[in-house]
């Protein structure tokens, strides 16, 4: 699997027609049973599933993407074809689809292209020249560039001024090589080569990148009696069409089969994979009987060619003129083993301080070393990707002894359920498996690999992965899987303090994801659910300050270098009068001019912004309970000064079109509600605006806010669901069995329905999460809702205003959370 950027898979698919899904991490899934450190999450059935419908022997695929999507075939017998994404078959046709108005449950076809009649056999797309690897021994340094950094690479391709060109390279059955590239324009170019002159069988490939920008072919035919070829491919774009080179590179004969005891017993080559997509030189094979199997590692290395002593006479060769030679050296091997049926490799990119099988005795448990092995017993092994020793297992039934030969072991009378095709999450933290009954299963596999670790230690392990995602802006969904309610509280800490010690720069750059992380990490623990919504809350604050603030523009263009935005926010900070008046006659209000239509379109928001303050302010008497929605604002000088300039703006916006302020409803027809709010959050932010500890807000102060209830009526914030997630609900060692297409049926969690203002009576009128407009009991218009925190919104747009235009765009391919959109039933938002 190879994706040139978030959200992007290639795979190769099955060699019949079959179905093809797509799910999301953060739904249903499925599994068997499990032992030691590799435990059963989930299993997801079909609803009727009979043997008559489904082929045994038909080769399966899946594929797992880095915003924890997963993309699988089944063996069932289905005409429906199914899930940017590409997929290939058995008549080579290659079909890229991407997301239909960006659901991840709803996908078309876009481009695509075709070897007619010459089945596909490995399919990948291009690389696009990013690589950062992750540095486990500088896991505790404060900076991430020391943590994680960018690798020297280059894309397989680029266009003018250096941006990679996306694209995608099969290669087929008969030994043809296919390269397609898609241009900006839309066009599709396609060329079409051989690997070789000399043409032959390709039964199993595999396609891997070099730092170079070439790429790397290997191939076999299926046979372990026959060599393992390689090919170095280059691609180039001349005279607007593309062109293939190709260049044969060593071959290797697997080690079994020059072993005297070992010749004939593994006759066929059936899994043959590259160790990384970015990894050319080193390879995993895996030779089988119909009973057993061996895994055998290669490594390709530069070794110095011997030069005859008659030449070094002549002319003695030393230091960098010596020749060299390209050469496959075995790093390990398996005894025999149960036949294997799957073979899945990690994606985390560790850098390793050496290349050889001596790695840091602190990486050792890493997950991202370890690949993994599906047998046709049921069986499940974790196995050290160069070493091949084995670092965890997952029985389907009662374990036995690793040490025990296959031949030796029992045989059932019939085939076991078993894995025909597995792929590891992007922090090897999950791994999902397609078995021979057309089932998923979740996996969940322990960061420290069952190595006995202090509880300092594990959360450290957690941590860097969760900074890699950070980074990186990859779903962080399989490493929830491992975080227990009581390390909730000290990962959201140590989160804020990694972040707080980078550069502002950076800081800016990760505010929302960080907020989005610590918002999934609280919905894990009833202590911290509330601040979930606080988190959300924070993000669709800062969407719509950014929002309107990129709506001022300056009176005269030969303006000093600050926006109307800076100097906003500038007064507000100096000015602490708590007369809305007084503030606002030191703006200049000509830069805050807008067309009133636009004005009007934005009420929705704008009554989001007055409501909010409301409640906070009628919060204030309340402040000692953490477990009110909106506790954490009531000290957050930094939120409580953008609500207040926002109060600012929108007083003089109601100036220019009243209709667009926020409507209270007041008991005395001359009261000022604004002038009234604005003054108490003033107050409130004086309290906190400064750094260091909050000083407690007056007596004067609260009572004033008790009495707020009595002269305007609060409404209620209809706040997002607090835990509705597959994932708050698992628990160890306590599998779910789900099924496809229906909906799971969860227990509740009591402690979120406690809370105040989260629970909703049925029939309830629902809310647009976004757009802030009420969709009735029912919605009657199609709606969307985001995969990791639930928010709900329509999938069209309603207003056709430019300023709502805008807003509506932050929101087309992401949930402000950043979250992937789904389409949802209309009886159910």
């Amino acid at each position: 699997m190879a994706a040139p950027d978030p959200g992007r898979w290639g795979e190769c698919g099955s060699r019949q027609p079959g179905r093809l899904g797509a799910r999301s991490g953060q739904e249903p899934g499925t599994v068997l049973g499990a032992v030691g450190i590799m435990e059963l999450v989930y299993v997801c059935e079909w609803e009727n599933w009979a043997k008559n419908t489904y082929c045994p022997s038909l080769p399966l695929a899946c594929a797992w993407s880095c915003r924890n999507l997963i993309a699988f075939t089944t063996d069932l017998r289905n005409d429906d074809q199914g899930s940017r994404l590409l997929s290939a078959d058995a008549d080579g046709h290659i079909k890229c689809w991407s997301m239909a108005d960006h659901l991840a449950n709803s996908w078309e076809s876009s481009v695509g292209s075709q070897v007619e009649g010459d089945s596909i056999v490995a399919l990948s797309w291009l690389h696009n020249g990013v690589k950062l690897a992750l540095h486990v021994e500088k896991s505790g340094a404060s900076s991430f560039g020391e943590k994680f950094s960018r690798v020297k690479f280059s894309p397989s391709l680029t266009l003018f001024g250096g941006k990679p060109m996306e694209g995608w390279i099969a290669v087929t059955v008969s030994g043809l090589v296919t390269v397609s590239l898609l241009k900006p324009s839309g066009q599709v170019l396609t060329s079409t080569e051989s690997l070789c002159r000399l043409r032959g069988r390709v039964a199993l490939a595999d396609i891997a990148f070099t730092g170079g920008g070439n790429i790397v072919v290997a191939a076999a035919d299926g046979s372990s009696a026959s060599p393992v070829k390689f090919y170095k491919v280059c691609v180039s774009v001349v005279s607007e069409k593309c062109r293939i080179d190709t260049e044969i590179l060593p071959s290797l004969f697997m080690r079994c089969t020059t072993d005297p005891n070992r010749k004939d017993r593994f006759p066929a080559i059936t899994h043959l994979k590259f160790l990384a997509r970015d990894m050319s030189e080193q390879v995993l094979l895996c030779a089988s009987s119909q009973t057993s199997s061996l895994v055998e590692c290669w490594s390709l290395r530069k070794e110095g060619l011997p030069v005859n002593n008659i030449f070094q006479q002549i002319s003695p060769v030393v230091g960098d003129k010596q020749p060299m030679i390209l050469k496959w050296r075995i790093l390990s091997a398996t005894n025999d083993l149960d036949r294997v049926s799957a073979v899945a490799l990690p994606k985390l990119p560790i850098s390793l301080t050496n290349t050889d099988l001596k790695v840091a005795s602190e990486t050792q448990f890493y997950p991202g070393l370890g690949l993994v092995l599906a047998f046709q017993d049921g069986s499940v092994q974790m196995v050290h990707r160069l070493s091949l020793q084995t670092m965890a297992a997952f029985y389907s039934s009662t374990p036995r002894s690793l040490d025990e030969p296959a031949l030796k072991r029992p045989r059932t009378t019939g085939p076991a359920v078993h894995f025909k095709a597995m792929q590891l999450s992007w922090t090897s933290l999950a791994l999902v498996g397609i078995d021979n009954h057309g089932k998923l299963s979740m996996l969940r596999i322990s960061p420290s690999l069952g190595h006995p670790l202090e509880p300092k230690l594990a959360l450290q392990h957690l941590l860097f992965l969760l900074e890699y995602c950070m980074v990186t802006g990859y779903d962080w969904w399989d490493i929830l899987l491992h975080v227990q309610p009581g390390m909730v509280q000290s990962l959201v800490e140590r989160l804020h303090e990694e972040y707080t010690r980078q550069k502002p720069a950076l800081q800016q750059v990760l505010s929302t994801r960080i907020l989005a992380m610590k918002a999934s990490l609280c919905k894990l623990s009833p202590c911290t659910v509330a601040r979930v919504c606080d988190y959300h809350t924070k993000l669709f604050l800062m969407a719509i300050t950014s929002t309107l603030k990129s709506l001022l523009r300056p009176h005269f263009l030969n303006t000093p270098d600050k926006s109307p935005g800076d100097r906003l926010a500038e007064i507000c900070a100096k000015i602490t009068d708590v007369d809305i008046d007084k503030v606002m006659i030191n703006l200049k209000t000509e830069e805050f001019v807008l067309d009133m239509n636009t004005l009007q379109a934005l009420q929705q928001l704008l009554q989001w912004v007055g409501d909010f303050v409301l409640y906070l302010l009628v919060s204030l008497p309340n402040q000692g309970s953490p477990l009110r929605p909106g506790h954490s604002f009531l000290r957050d000088g930094t939120s409580l000064g953008t609500l207040r300039e926002l109060m600012v703006v929108i007083r003089i916006w109601g100036l220019l079109k009243p209709s667009c302020l926020p409507v209270y409803t007041a008991t005395s027809d001359t009261q000022d509600s604004m002038s009234l709010l604005f003054r108490l959050l003033t107050k409130l932010w004086i309290c906190c605006r400064d750094e260091g500890p909050a000083s407690e807000p007056d007596e004067g102060l609260v009572d004033e806010c008790c009495l707020l209830p009595s002269q305007l009526l609060v409404p209620s914030l209809d706040w997002l669901p607090a835990s509705d997630g597959l994932v708050s609900r698992l628990q160890p060692k306590q599998p779910l069995r789900l099924r496809f297409g229906r909906a799971p049926t969860l227990p509740s969690n009591t402690s979120t329905l406690q809370l105040d203002g989260l629970a909703r009576a049925p029939g309830q009128p629902k809310i647009d999460h976004l757009r802030r407009l009420h969709l009735g009991a029912y919605p009657t218009e199609e709606c969307k809702a985001c995969t990791r925190c639930g928010c709900v919104t329509m999938l069209k747009s309603p207003n056709k205003a430019t300023a709502v235009k805008q807003w509506e765009q932050r929101w087309i391919k992401n949930c402000l959370c950043g979250g992937l959109w789904r389409r949802v039933p209309l009886s159910c938002p």
